[in-house]
């Protein structure tokens, strides 16, 4: 019966998990015995069958056209581009939306107090600051480009009166 209570879950035991609870449980139990080797079954067949996989690759790329599954191969080999680009092209538009979405919210959010408005406000309702985008700001004594709210010129050190 011990033999049956792991039976076809060599593969749940594989790897972390099996040696997981092989180290808790009592090492001269039939049980502990039991999960330690079908941890070991599992470890062997996964290293098999990467060695296969690289046996077989391999092989592949020294004649291509000796296999009959060369066809499937390419097939899939596009699939994998294709599932690759959709996946690159729906980050993209993720990362979009996320900008763009931020865009949105730093329009409503008061630069001055914090404050969150509501979208159509062109003034914050807590403090009267213009929201929107910043405009740029320039130095007055050298022009060079500064954030706004920005006391002293990073470039030239004058003072800006802000």
């Amino acid at each position: 019966m011990a033999d049956n209570s792991f039976g076809g879950f060599g593969d749940l035991f594989g790897g972390g998990l099996g040696k997981a609870l092989s180290s808790i449980m009592p090492q001269d139990a039939p049980e502990t015995q039991l999960i330690k080797a079908s941890s070991d079954l599992a470890d062997f067949k996964r290293q098999e069958a990467e060695l296969f996989a690289e046996i077989g690759r391999k092989a592949f790329e020294e004649n291509p056209d000796a296999w009959p599954q060369a066809d499937k191969l390419k097939l899939i080999q596009s699939n994998i581009l294709d599932a690759e680009s959709k996946i690159n092209a729906a980050k993209q538009a993720q990362e979009e939306a996320d900008n763009a979405k931020a865009a949105a919210d730093a329009a409503t959010l008061c630069p001055s107090c914090k404050t969150r408005n509501p979208e159509d406000v062109k003034f914050c309702q807590e403090c009267g600051t213009k929201l929107g985008p910043a405009e740029k700001q320039f130095c007055t004594s050298c022009g060079a480009t500064i954030p706004p709210g920005t006391r002293f010129c990073g470039v030239c050190g004058a003072n800006q009166g802000a």
